[in-house]
């Protein structure tokens, strides 16, 4: 098989470390790396360039590579995207576009679709008010599309820019001969969990900061209510999912945009764990207004059928492989925490 060209935008963040590795050990890939920061040191030997900068004044020079596969992880993120919206905007949406305009550009010049990975999230769907969110329950794709966040208006504008750029840019769907098109593809993804990271302050970390927190014996005031509740998944799924949706054949996929999701649980669920775990974990709930407001907009679940019947998603990790076989034993090590209860 020849070797496919890849450009991976926001390599340095936790999904761009554990793509770009994952990607490597596949072989038969030349990695092309872009971030605001220098790679470090895990990933740096597996990518044969970085270009380092703003991706949106950095986008020119890409013309001249011949991409088979853009993964445009590159984002500013929910919590922060409501501080500086203009900023965000740039960042999110105008950084999109012009890699959309850049993988069409290439797909027609050369008649060779070129691949665009674009990860979404639940921040594009708004809730209109918690009973709403409870009753509810599970959500699909074309339901509640009302953001109430920079973040999720950004990510739910994106998704349909690369829906127009894939099939309808110029009208040529109306072509009897149409010129090949890119290829648009992007996951909803729910709050991420990596084991070997540190979280951020992203809107969704609360889960993960409270079990570090404990794992160290420090206190802990969540930002959110007890009962917040929404879906999450391991970052290995994260990347597992990335990838199987490159390899889908395409005339298998029904649609552009799907949701994916692997379990859902509470804040306080979330608190147990870490007491199973920790037996001495304090642990408390200090809601933040604006945080939990967040947070109450986005779904307790969603709807994956349609990825796991059109191109075979299914997460390795449910809740209780997650804390027991990939979270907590990381952890553990990370914090040298001799093992405490099972969970």
């Amino acid at each position: 098989m020849a070797e496919r060209s890849v450009l991976i935008t926001g390599a340095c963040g936790e999904i761009g470390q554990a793509l770009t590795q994952a990607l490597a050990a596949r072989d038969g890939y030349r990695i092309v790396t872009a971030d605001l920061a220098p790679l470090p040191d895990s990933i740096r030997s597996l990518s044969v360039e970085h270009v380092q900068g703003d991706l949106v004044y950095r986008i020119k020079q890409f013309y001249d590579y011949d991409f088979d596969i853009i993964y445009h992880l590159a984002a500013s993120l929910s919590s922060k995207a409501e501080v500086a919206t203009e900023e965000a905007h740039r960042i999110n949406v105008e950084g999109t576009m012009q890699l959309l305009m850049l993988a069409a550009y290439r797909s027609e010049k050369y008649r060779k679709s070129v691949k665009v990975i674009f990860p979404s999230s639940i921040a594009v769907y708004g809730m209109p008010d918690l009973e709403t969110k409870r009753r509810v329950g599970r959500v699909k794709e074309e339901e509640w599309n009302t953001p109430h966040t920079m973040y999720g208006c950004n990510k739910l504008y994106c998704e349909h820019l690369g829906i127009y750029y894939s099939r309808y840019y110029g009208q040529r769907h109306l072509d009897p001969n149409p010129p090949v098109m890119l290829d648009f593809r992007a996951v909803r993804f729910p709050g991420l969990i990596s084991a070997y990271t540190v979280p951020s302050g992203g809107t969704s970390d609360y889960g993960p900061e409270m079990l570090h927190a404990a794992a160290q014996g420090k206190p802990y005031a969540c930002f959110v209510r007890e009962d917040t509740k929404i879906s999450f998944m391991a970052m290995p799924d994260a990347i597992k999912c990335l990838l199987m949706l490159t390899d889908a054949p395409s005339e298998r996929l029904s649609r552009r945009v799907y949701n994916v999701t692997a379990f859902s649980i509470t804040a306080g669920e979330f608190r147990d764990r870490a007491l199973r775990a920790f037996p001495g974990a304090k642990i408390t709930f200090e809601p933040n207004l604006r945080r939990q407001g967040i947070v109450d907009s986005w779904p307790e679940d969603v709807d994956d059928e349609r990825a796991r019947r059109d191109w075979g998603w299914r997460p390795d990790y449910d809740v209780d492989r997650f804390f027991e076989e990939y979270f907590l034993p990381e952890i553990r090590k990370r914090y040298g925490t001799a093992e405490q209860l099972p969970l």
